[in-house]
């Protein structure tokens, strides 16, 4: 530090500076000029502020990350703006990595206090919004220093906008277009300190792909998500009416000062309507914003980048697009992208909440009403609103049907529950009153009506094509009907989809209105826009701006939702006793096991084992979760849904969930058609969802099935290639002694012939056919000597034996006179079984 310190001071001092060109030394050995004229023209390519970002370059590669950061911080401390403008793109990259995903930068998505403490502190420290990189953000904001940012990697349709000339809705891109000089390439935006440091930090979510073997890592422990964590809290306090002062040292310039180019209106930010994208670049038109919004411009900014960034990869037309099956996915977003984007939505309605209750009603607006204060209520309808559906819209349509979908779930549904970020929350009681949502909450479902019913329509549908035997499966449609279970929330979203299903034609009044966004004008302290105080025109304004005016509504209480609700019952109570058939058979192989079978005289089951869902490898407690969610989901559907018992009784009986009188599951839905067994659709969902299935077992050749894992394979084919050998020569013999009546003849049947072969039911027509034309005779099988089992119970024998004084030879004497006495008992019975049953 001290060496960085003097070669600082040494730089830095106007002598020297006059006199010599200091040249790191690190750098090749060359003649130092004294002159400055000579050194521009060894030079030509350098400029002064070149040779700090060549020191600061050295030490990232020569010094440990504790000495880099403090000497980051002495720099930003020491060095003017003029000077640290030329570092900050290089030091913004080499923390967030490349745009390009090339560089990983500090990689702060795996970084955690529990596995690296120390560097997780020290960065943590670095990037505080009070730490010595923001420090260096609002110095270089003071003088007005813009960035180039390309184009190309913004999400898709914003870039897809701004190249085909289009300004993009979002003001966060106004004014800020740069076209390409005379052959230059591609689009760049001209960004201040802040939003080029913000735009980094929110991309690097989705440029930075995680490092191999850190799939494991938790989210919330990481140094990015935490970070995130801060920033809301910091730019979007929920406490207080004014941002936290910034500290600056003594004498420097002052903190965060507003960006000189004039901000968007707030009033503009509206919803958006598809002529009002329709502007040239070369139109970009300043606004006059009033001198108050400065107040607010970093909280604005923040909100807008991580929107934008985090959530606008899908415009209303590719949404359309996107409901085509054949459609490609534009961008799939990850687990850890939706944690993300989570937490930023429990914030937001946090943030949103915080507004004391009189400022809460539009009509209570008055000029004496803070900047923070209106952004607050705007926060959430005028900037998440849209782009979140068109999100969530994606996710419900193209995630994967697995248990990751959890995170897409949990995010959806703290969107839809504002009132659990409510400060009166932590004041209820627990009595079942305090439980119901207020009516404070109905303007809020109602203007998301749609987050809602079609959402929950979307949910519908991939739950009737999940295996709800899994408990994960069941928990996520626990958590659903939970949370719409809710008392007064049904009938919340009844009264808005009665609002948006009102006829127009009942208030002539309205016959004139257009469901539009407002336009861009006016300032951003002017008069709060009217309050609509016609319920019904909010709410249809809000579903024909996110689907368009074409769209056709299907009500969550109407007879197609019911529907699909009636089906989910239904599978619910297949998979209850699915569930229990399963832990009933898992219970009965294994206590049914004979204890012969361990030492390798009774027949191992060859066909393999059922596993229709994680049940198999969770036990018995996975059952009772499973039985506990599913059963408290259906409580909660026939709640919001009144459904009765009586009509869960007559379709669960329609659908053929009825158990035989074994207490098995039935086969799978089917009709008899020519060739055997054919699936009906039903069947087919029954199978793909482990509600029913087919006995599968192996009908060929029992010396041709695949090696098994409990066997040695090179031992199995000697033993073949032996015993095929000597049916081969005694094939006569064999058939001879098989075809004798007497006891002699039922002793080689029971050895040399497969007694289920002839009464084995054959479910294939083509399998039958080919049975039919491969008659097998009597035959010596040695296949059994090959298993691992078979082999450790031989020497076990031999092992006892052998404490008992007895040798090999008279061991296996006795082994071989034990088996004659158990085939002759099992031939007896054999036989005496057969005469039964003539």
């Amino acid at each position: 530090m001290t060496t960085f310190r003097r070669r600082v001071a040494e730089w830095r001092s106007p002598s020297l500076r006059r006199a010599t060109l200091w040249v790191p030394q690190w750098f090749p050995q060359v003649a130092v000029f004294n002159v400055p004229q000579e050194a521009a023209m060894a030079f030509p390519h350098l400029q002064q502020p070149s040779f700090l970002l060549a020191s600061l370059k050295a030490d990232s590669v020569n010094k440990p990350f504790a000495q880099r950061c403090q000497d980051l911080a002495k720099v930003i401390e020491d060095f003017p703006a003029k000077e640290l403008h030329a570092i900050f793109p290089w030091l913004v990259e080499s923390i967030f990595g490349s745009l390009d995903g090339v560089l990983v930068g500090w990689n702060l998505r795996c970084l955690q206090g529990r596995v690296s403490p120390v560097e997780y502190s020290i960065a943590m420290e670095f990037l505080d919004p009070g730490g010595p990189m923001m420090k260096l953000v609002y110095k270089l904001q003071a003088e007005d220093y813009k960035f180039d940012f390309p184009v190309s990697y913004l999400p898709g349709p914003v870039k897809a906008s701004i190249q085909e000339r289009v300004l993009p809705d979002s003001p966060l891109y106004h004014n800020k277009v740069q076209f390409p000089p005379t052959g230059g390439l591609g689009l760049n935006l001209a960004l201040n300190p802040f939003e080029y440091y913000m735009f980094f930090f929110a991309l690097s979510l989705i440029t930075q792909k995680p490092l191999p073997g850190t799939l494991h890592i938790r989210t919330s422990d990481c140094a990015y998500f935490i970070l995130v964590d801060r920033y809301l809290s910091w730019f979007l306090p929920t406490e207080g009416s004014v941002l936290p002062a910034l500290s600056s040292s003594p004498g420097g310039p002052n903190p965060s000062p507003a960006p000189r180019t004039p901000t968007m209106p707030f009033a503009s930010y509206g919803l958006h309507h598809t002529s009002l994208l329709k502007r040239h670049i070369s139109h970009q038109t300043s606004v006059n914003a009033d001198p108050a919004s400065h107040e607010i411009w970093r909280s604005e900014t923040l909100l807008q980048v991580f929107v934008e960034m985090w959530l606008h990869h899908y415009s209303l037309e590719m949404y359309q697009k996107m409901q085509s099956p054949h459609a490609k996915e534009s961008f799939t977003p990850t687990e850890e992208h939706v944690l993300v984007v989570r937490l930023l939505l429990k914030h937001l309605h946090a943030f949103s909440n915080s507004l004391k209750p009189e400022q809460v009603s539009p009509s209570t607006h008055s000029h004496a009403t803070s900047p923070l204060e209106e952004f607050k209520r705007a926060a959430v309808p005028r900037f998440v609103q849209q782009k979140l559906y068109l999100f969530l819209q994606h996710c419900f349509g193209h995630w994967p049907l697995d248990a990751s979908f959890r995170a897409v779930l949990e995010m959806w549904l703290s969107y839809l529950q504002p009132w659990r970020y409510a400060p009166e929350k932590q004041a209820q009681s627990s009595d079942c009153q305090a439980r119901c949502v207020s009516e404070r909450w109905a303007p809020f479902v109602q203007e998301n009506l749609l987050m809602y019913t079609k959402l929950f329509v979307g949910f519908l549908s991939r739950a009737l094509r999940t295996d709800l035997v899994s408990p994960k499966n069941a928990l996520m449609v626990f958590r659903v009907a939970k949370v719409f279970a809710q008392p007064n929330l049904a009938e919340m979203i009844q009264k808005g989809e009665q609002l948006f299903l009102e006829p127009e034609l009942v208030i002539p009044h309205r016959q004139h209105r257009l469901f539009t966004a407002p336009t861009f004008t006016g300032s951003f302290l002017s008069s709060w826009p009217p309050a609509i105080t016609d319920a019904s025109f909010k709410v249809k304004s809000h579903v024909y701006s996110l689907e368009g005016q074409d769209c056709k509504y299907t009500p969550m209480f109407g007879p197609e939702v019911r529907t699909l609700v009636l089906r989910l019952a239904q599978l619910i109570t297949q998979a209850k006793q699915t569930a229990k058939s399963i832990s009933d058979q898992c219970g009965e192989s294994t206590a049914g096991r004979p204890f012969l079978s361990w030492l390798g005289f009774c027949s191992t089951d060859t066909n393999g084992s059922y596993a229709a869902n994680d049940l198999d490898e969770m036990g018995q407690d996975s059952v009772r979760k499973t039985d506990e969610y599913l059963e408290k989901a259906l409580e909660y559907l026939c709640q919001m849904f009144r459904l009765s018992e009586a009509q869960l009784t007559q379709l669960t009986l329609a659908l053929g969930t009825t158990q035989d009188e074994n207490g098995k599951k039935q086969l799978p839905d089917c009709v008899v058609g020519e060739d055997g067994l054919i699936l009906t659709p039903l069947g087919r969902y029954q199978i793909i969802n482990g509600l029913r299935r087919f006995d599968i077992e192996y009908q060929g050749d029992s010396e041709l099935q695949p090696i098994r894992s409990y066997e040695i394979a090179s031992l199995v084919r000697v033993l073949f290639r032996l015993s095929s050998a000597i049916n081969r020569r005694f094939a006569g013999p064999m058939a001879a002694l098989c075809s004798r009546a007497d006891f002699l003849g039922s002793f080689c049947r029971y050895h040399l012939t497969e007694p289920g072969l002839a009464d084995r039911h054959l479910l294939s027509p083509v399998a039958r056919g080919c049975a039919a034309r491969r008659p097998r005779g009597p035959r010596l099988s040695l296949r059994f000597l090959g298993s691992y089992r078979t082999l450790l119970s031989l020497l076990l024998a031999f092992f006892v034996a052998s404490l008992f004084c007895i040798g090999p030879l008279p061991c296996a004497l006795l082994l071989v006179l034990g088996y004659l006495l158990y085939a002759v008992a099992m031939t007896l019975l054999t036989e005496r079984s057969k005469l039964h049953h003539l």
